[in-house]
């Protein structure tokens, strides 16, 4: 098996694993009676716990490498991600999202240091395509999230079945992952700056946070306003979020492409303002179709904000050795999680004192940032380009 289909199966994997649960939040909250303004305080522990992953996973893959790192992360999130079904209150359903969110932001920092592995090798942009596996992974988990509530499946008996197929899917790809340990001279030639004292990695980071917001409030939210605010089932309303994957998959696979015609400014200024429009639409009009295709501009809008971030933060880190950038990945992947630690209990505060349609107008809003983050982001860049030149 090639490293790069290795590395997009566990793309995909994070995706499924973030697919199959987040569609199930209405049935997880009524099975632990929980209020949206509660439920957004219990979604805090996955947040904490991908702030707690994210950066120790940068320093475990700098020394033990990535394949080692994607092996535990993915075995601590596969197993969290059944207790998140069994949970019988709100208290422990905290608990096991906090253990579901290290893995999960874990195995997210250790596969985007694999991908940019790839980028190295190959010489290619391949992380817009990488993180099409993550949408692909999280359509399919949502797309089975669905059809489990139409039947009634529980929680933990879909939970369970998706963590079993995360472990098998693992097992089959796990030897072709890049990222043996590195060598111990590689610490010598790494870069002296901290990425805390770099202004571009600062600027790359509100970009993905920006990102992370929008996109955390689409899987957590997009199903409970479709039922509280659009009047649809659960099976239906889980279907929100498979169109927000599918279009943010679609439009990831044409990524590269994007951005050597139009340049990656554009394509994120560009994208920022059709994921604003996206979710306006489905927050403010009344039919239901509106806001499914809503949240399909959103995705489709999003699509280039995170990989193109995570790549050029991997890039400022390099090494002459070909290796590195490990601490600015999960600096960046740190701060953008920070988004998820903010997100659930801003949208479900805004919902509850006034209504799902406000919050998610308050997520477009986020989404436009970032295009001035971006345009700041390349002029930083710059400005530390020529620096180190001079």
């Amino acid at each position: 098996m090639r490293d790069r289909t290795a590395v997009f199966a566990v793309f995909a994997l994070n995706g499924a694993a973030l697919g199959s649960w987040a569609p199930r939040t209405p049935a997880i909250a009524a099975h632990v009676h929980a209020r949206p303004g509660v439920f957004g305080l219990a979604l805090l522990g996955a947040s904490v716990g991908m702030l707690c992953g994210a950066p120790l996973s940068g320093r475990l893959t700098e020394r033990y490498g990535a394949r080692a790192a994607v092996a535990g992360s993915t075995l601590v999130a596969a197993g969290a991600l059944a207790l998140v079904g069994f949970s019988p209150s709100v208290v422990l359903l905290a608990g096991a999202l906090f253990v579901l969110g290290a893995g999960v932001g874990a195995l997210d920092v250790a596969m985007n240091i694999a991908g940019v592995a790839v980028e190295r090798r190959t010489g290619k942009a391949v992380m817009p395509t990488l993180h099409a596996g993550f949408s692909f992974g999280a359509l399919a988990g949502s797309l089975l999230a669905g059809l489990a509530a139409g039947h009634d499946w529980s929680p933990a008996r879909h939970l369970s079945v998706a963590a079993i197929g995360a472990l098998i899917v693992l097992a089959v790809v796990l030897k072709a992952v890049p990222g043996d340990r590195p060598p111990r001279e590689a610490k010598a030639t790494a870069p002296v700056r901290a990425p805390i004292r770099r202004p571009a990695l600062w600027l790359l980071a509100t970009i993905a946070l920006c990102s992370a917001i929008a996109e955390g409030a689409s899987s957590d939210w997009s199903a409970l306003l479709m039922v509280t605010a659009h009047g649809v089932g659960q099976g239906a309303a889980a279907l929100a979020y498979s169109g927000f994957s599918l279009a943010m998959a679609l439009a990831r696979l044409g990524g590269a492409w994007s951005q050597e015609r139009f340049g990656a400014t554009r394509s994120l200024a560009a994208g920022a303002g059709v994921a604003a429009l996206g979710l306006v639409c489905a927050a403010v009009f009344t039919p239901a179709a509106f806001a499914y295709v809503g949240f399909a501009l959103a995705g489709a809008g999003l699509a280039a904000a995170f990989p193109l971030a995570l790549s050029l933060a991997g890039s400022a880190g390099k090494r002459a050795d070909g290796g590195g950038g490990e601490r600015e990945l999960a600096f960046v992947s740190t701060v953008a999680y920070s988004g998820f630690l903010a997100g659930p209990p801003l949208i479900g505060g805004i919902a509850q004192a006034t209504s799902f349609r406000v919050s998610f107008v308050v997520v477009a809003l986020i989404a436009a940032l970032i295009v001035p983050a971006a345009l700041a982001a390349v002029r930083a860049r710059r400005h530390e380009e020529v620096t180190a030149s001079a």
